[in-house]
C-alpha cells in the first residue's frame, strides 16, 4: 500500500470537515487581504479629505475584516484540528487492528522500540501533514490567485511581479528545500526508530551489556545515531532559515516592484492616486497567508517518510491466509490433531519437521525441547498465528486452515511465558479473561489456580493493584494469575509455554501439578525444557531433529 493511499483511506470520512477547514481559511486569509487593502485605500482617500460619507462603506468593511479575520481563523484551527485528530484516531485504529492481525508471525523483522515510534511518532506526523501542509497550501493557492487578479486588474505589471513571488514561495523554494534537505527530512522517521531501538536494548539489556563488557559499545552505537539525527535537524534547521530568507526577500521584492509599477501607472493615468497604495500594501497581507509554505513543504518530507513506514506495516503480509469460505467450528467436546506437520517462519526455512500430536478432552502432553527446537512455533501453529507448511492440523476433523484464526483462539488458549499484566488491580486483570464474569467465576477461577487463599488475604483483596507488569506479585503468582485469566476464558485447549521459565526446582514442580490440576477435564499441552516433574502427564514429546514420542 502506499503511503498516499492509506493517507487517502483514513482521511475519506473527515473529508467535509477538511473542506469546511479549508474555506474557513480561504475566507480568514481573504479577509486579511481585504483587510490591507480597503485600509490602504481608506487611509489614501481619507488624505483627500473627502465627505465622510464617501468613506462610511470603507470605515464599515474595514471593521467586518477585522472582525471576521480573527472568527474564521479560529474556526479554521478548530474545525482543521478537528479533522485531523478524527484522522489521526482511524489511522492509530487500523494500524493496531493490523498489527493486531499481524502477530506474532508477521512482525519477525521490526523492533518493539520501532513499532512504538510508528504507533506514537509516526501517526502524529500525519497531524501536521493536514493541519500544517494541506490546509496552508490550499488556501494560499486561492487567496494567492485572487490576490494576484486584484492587484492585476489594477496594475498588470505589478501582478505580474506578485505571481512570480507566489510561485517563487510557494513552488520554487520547496523544490529547492526538497534538492538540498531530502535526505535530512525524510531521515528523521527512521533515525527517531533506530534511536528508541538502541535505547531500548540498552536499557533492558543493562546488566549483561555490562557483564561482558559491551556497554561502551552499546552507547557508542547509541551516541553515533543520536549524532545522526542532530544533523539531520541541523541541515533541516538551515534549509527553514534559508527558506524564510528568501521569503522576506520575495515579499519585499513585490513590495518595490508594485510601488515602481504604480507610480508609472499612476504618472500615466491609468491608475487612480488612492489605489497606488492598494498595489503597494496587498501584497504584504498574501505573503503573509504564504510565508508558512517552505516549511510546510519541509513537513511534507518529514511527514511522507513517516506515512511510509506506516504503510509498510499496512502492507505487510499476513502470516496466515484467512478462508474464503470459512467453516464453523464443530460443537464440542474438540479434538486437535497435529498430523506430520512441519512450518517455517520465513519461508524455505523450517524449523519444525514431522510433529505428530493428539489433544482430546482431559489428555496431557508435555512437549520437551532445547531452545530453538521448534516449542513455540508449534504452539503459533495451534493457535494459528502461523499454517503448516507440510502437513494438517484439524480440530475435530475440520483442517484449522478452513477455520478463521479468531474462532481458533476461542477453542484454544495459549498461555505464553511473559503473559502480561496490566498495572490495574487483580480483578480488572481477570475480567480481562471474561468481561461480565462475576465475582464469584472470579474467586472460582482464582481458587482453581490456588490464588484465592492468598488473594483473601490481602488487605484490598480483589482490588489489590499488581504494579507495572505485575511486579508486585512474586513470579509464580504472576504466572498463577495468567492461568486464572486463561481459565476464565473457557478454553477446550490450553497450551502452556515455558509456564516454569525461571522459577526454582521445587516451585517449578508445585506450579506444574497446579497447572494441570487447575485444567481439569480440558486438553493441555504442555511446551517445556524441563524433563523432571513430568509424572502427571499422559505423553511426552520430544522435540528436535525428528519428533519422537515417548510414554510418560
Amino acid at each position: 500500500m502506499s503511503w498516499w493511499r492509506l493517507l487517502g483511506a483514513v482521511a475519506r470520512p473527515a473529508a467535509g470537515r477538511l473542506t469546511v477547514a479549508v474555506l474557513a481559511g480561504v475566507a480568514a486569509a481573504g479577509a486579511g487581504v481585504g483587510l490591507m487593502a480597503t485600509a490602504a485605500w481608506l487611509i489614501s482617500r481619507a488624505a483627500l479629505h473627502p465627505p465622510v460619507l464617501h468613506l462610511m462603506v470603507a470605515i464599515v468593511a474595514v471593521r467586518a475584516f477585522g472582525i471576521s479575520r480573527g472568527v474564521l481563523r479560529y474556526a479554521e484551527r478548530l474545525i482543521g484540528h478537528d479533522a485531523a485528530l478524527r484522522v489521526l484516531g482511524a489511522l492509530r485504529v487500523r494500524l493496531y487492528t493490523r498489527l493486531e492481525r499481524l502477530a506474532p508471525a508477521g512482525l519477525a523483522e521490526y523492533r518493539r522500540a520501532d513499532l512504538v515510534q510508528r504507533m506514537v511518532g509516526d501517526v502524529d506526523a500525519v497531524l501536521d501533514l493536514l493541519t500544517r501542509v494541506v490546509l496552508p497550501y490550499a488556501v494560499a493557492a486561492v487567496v494567492g490567485a485572487g490576490s494576484v487578479g486584484l492587484v492585476g486588474f489594477l496594475c498588470p505589471p505589478a501582478g505580474v511581479v506578485l505571481a512570480l513571488g507566489l510561485l517563487g514561495v510557494g513552488l520554487l523554494v520547496p523544490l529547492l528545500q526538497a534538492a538540498t534537505a531530502r535526505r535530512a527530512d525524510g531521515r528523521f522517521a527512521p533515525l527517531r526508530g533506530e534511536l528508541a531501538t538502541d535505547a531500548v536494548d540498552l536499557l533492558h539489556g543493562l546488566p549483561d551489556l555490562v557483564a561482558y563488557g559491551a556497554a561502551d559499545a552499546q552507547l557508542a552505537r547509541l551516541a553515533a545515531t543520536d549524532a545522526r539525527l542532530r544533523a539531520a535537524q541541523r541541515r533541516s534547521s538551515a534549509s527553514t532559515g534559508t527558506s524564510a530568507a528568501v521569503s522576506a526577500l520575495a515579499t519585499g521584492l513585490c513590495v518595490v516592484a508594485g510601488l515602481a509599477a504604480g507610480a508609472v501607472a499612476v504618472r500615466a493615468g491609468t491608475l487612480p492616486g488612492e489605489l497606488l497604495a492598494v498595489v503597494v500594501l496587498t501584497p504584504l497581507a498574501v505573503f503573509e497567508a504564504a510565508a508558512g509554505l517552505p516549511a510546510a513543504a519541509q513537513r511534507y518530507a518529514a511527514a511522507r517518510g513517516s506515512l511510509r513506514r506506516l504503510a509498510d506495516v499496512c502492507a505487510a503480509p499476513d502470516p496466515v491466509a484467512e478462508p474464503d469460505q470459512p467453516a464453523e467450528v464443530p460443537a464440542g467436546p474438540h479434538t486437535l490433531r497435529v498430523s506430520g506437520v512441519s512450518a517455517a517462519w520465513v519461508p524455505g526455512r523450517p524449523v519444525v519437521h514431522g510433529v505428530d500430536l493428539e489433544l482430546s478432552p482431559g489428555r496431557r502432553v508435555a512437549l520437551v525441547g532445547a531452545s530453538g527446537s521448534g516449542k513455540s512455533t508449534v504452539a503459533a501453529l495451534l493457535v494459528r498465528w502461523l499454517d503448516p507448511c507440510a502437513g494438517r492440523i484439524t480440530l475435530d476433523g475440520v483442517d484449522l486452515r478452513r477455520i478463521p484464526g479468531d474462532q481458533v483462539r476461542r477453542v484454544v488458549g495459549y498461555l505464553p511465558e511473559d503473559a502480561y499484566l496490566f498495572d490495574t488491580t487483580i480483578e480488572e486483570n481477570l475480567r480481562i479473561g471474561r468481561r461480565d464474569a462475576t465475582v464469584a467465576q472470579l474467586r472460582a477461577a482464582l481458587a482453581d489456580a490456588r490464588l484465592l487463599d492468598w488473594v483473601d488475604g490481602l488487605p484490598l483483596g480483589l482490588d489489590t493493584p499488581v504494579g507495572e507488569h505485575g511486579m508486585a506479585l512474586s513470579g509464580g503468582q504472576r504466572r498463577r494469575l495468567a492461568l486464572a485469566r486463561a481459565l476464565l476464558a473457557d478454553f477446550s485447549i490450553l497450551v502452556l509455554d515455558e509456564p516454569t521459565e525461571h522459577l526454582d526446582e521445587a516451585t517449578a514442580a508445585a506450579l506444574t501439578r497446579d497447572l494441570l490440576a487447575a485444567a481439569r477435564d480440558r486438553a493441555v499441552l504442555l511446551i517445556t525444557h524441563r524433563t523432571d516433574g513430568l509424572s502427571d502427564v499422559d505423553e511426552v514429546i520430544r522435540l528436535g531433529a525428528v519428533p519422537t514420542p515417548v510414554a510418560a
